[in-house]
């Protein structure tokens, strides 16, 4: 044999070692892309009620991938009820956000963003007017006796001076209490609000919750850096590059403490925002500190949601729970994460309120959705004006006709 001869074979060889080797990977990729079909369990097959085992749709196969979960996460929300006294509705003033309520001294407390007067949007002297309204607000407070007549008890946290971080609103508060001190965070926007600015995210502290309330000189959270506008025009969805899911806006912030730590979650506003199947591009991120006024570490893991819009979170079972709504794939769902970072969905709802203030003063503990028998909202009495309300909520784990009585 000529080594001519020899050589054309071992090119050959390897040849078709190659073609074997890259085979092998692509099964490999195929099956890490197409995982095996979930096994067939014949009780769960009737409780799918699936036609044929042999036969099954995307949507069958996907059932019998869903977790066991049971319905003890699953409840519905009755219709907002009007508060009365001074936080009724009241025709030129906004009141909205309300914050989660706690309970001291034989009173519950809420805190809330509070303006007055029409907005204008982006179209008028932004200067001057309202852009919308939640602009030019201060977080003001009430108590109550009973969670159904409020009295206003005053200003909370104002608006900062000219040229602060702060100066143009402070709004969508959250009241954590830790060690007998009180925490108040919020968002801010600092002055000319035009389309592209950038909101962050303020704290102030008290050792009671009337105050008075000791604001810190610089925001605890800010938009990531990392996007790039196209151009000068007010348009925030022209850019160069998105950014990260927060590389915009940090919204309705929530600080629990959890594991000797303080997480903070928060609503991230991406650059150039685009609307998908689930509507708005919105997701949630978790900032972690190991002291309630910070510094706080943004989490390498976010985004820790695929969807929602503002935050509502308590802790559950050594987790956390989470409320999504309103916005992305996953919108109208309660999810949970064991290590309040990896949330997984326990169950998909209707009609739950907006911006909820959770009642964290009620027992917590027995049921994962305990929490949300009763708290605050907000509801829109005109495009202008702003009330808030009560929600109530209540497990729902069977199905019962009309006349029919319930014999469980």
């Amino acid at each position: 044999m000529s080594k001519y001869i020899f050589l054309s074979l071992l090119s050959f060889c390897f040849l078709l070692t190659a073609c074997g080797e890259k085979n092998n990977e692509n099964k490999s990729i195929k099956k890490t892309l197409q995982p095996e079909a979930p096994l067939i369990d014949e009780e769960e097959i009737d409780h799918l009620g699936i036609t044929n085992k042999d036969s099954l749709s995307a949507a069958s196969k996907r059932a019998l991938l869903w977790p066991k979960i049971g319905n003890e996460w699953f409840l519905e929300f009755s219709s907002l009820k009007p508060l009365k006294g001074d936080l009724a509705y009241e025709e030129g003033v906004v009141r909205r956000d309300p914050s989660a309520i706690i309970k001291t001294n034989n009173l519950y407390y809420v805190w809330y963003s509070k303006s007055e007067g029409p907005s204008q949007g982006f179209g008028g002297n932004i200067e001057k007017e309202k852009v919308f309204p939640w602009d030019r607000c201060d977080i003001w407070y009430a108590t109550s006796k009973d969670g159904w007549t409020w009295k206003e008890e005053g200003m909370a946290v104002k608006r900062g001076r000219k040229g602060s971080y702060d100066d143009r609103s402070v709004f969508t508060v959250e009241i954590m209490v830790h060690k007998d001190k009180y925490y108040l965070c919020y968002q801010t926007v600092q002055s000319p609000y035009n389309v592209r600015v950038k909101n962050q995210v303020g704290l102030a502290w008290a050792d009671s919750p009337d105050g008075p309330w000791h604001k810190l000189d610089k925001p605890i959270l800010s938009p990531a850096d990392n996007g790039i506008w196209r151009g000068t025009s007010q348009n925030r969805f022209m850019v160069e590059k998105k950014g990260d899911f927060d590389s915009h806006k940090v919204h309705d912030p929530c600080i629990l403490p959890y594991k000797n730590k303080f997480y903070l979650y928060y609503k991230g506003e991406q650059m150039g925002e685009e609307i998908t199947f689930g509507g708005r591009q919105i997701r949630h991120g978790v900032a972690i500190a190991d002291n309630p006024l910070g510094p706080y570490i943004k989490s390498p893991y976010n985004p820790v949601s695929n969807s929602g819009h503002e935050i509502c979170v308590w802790p559950y079972a050594g987790g956390i729970a989470s409320l999504i709504t309103t916005d992305g794939p996953e919108k109208n769902t309660l999810q949970w994460a064991a290590d309040g970072i990896n949330f997984e969905i326990k169950a998909v709802i209707k009609n739950a309120p907006h911006a909820i203030g959770l009642n964290r003063s009620a027992p917590q503990g027995d049921r994962p959705t305990q929490i949300l028998d009763w708290g605050l909202s907000h509801v829109y009495n005109t495009s202008d004006y702003q009330s808030i309300m009560r929600f109530s909520a209540h497990p729902k784990t069977r199905h019962i006709a009309k006349g029919v009585k319930d014999k469980k």
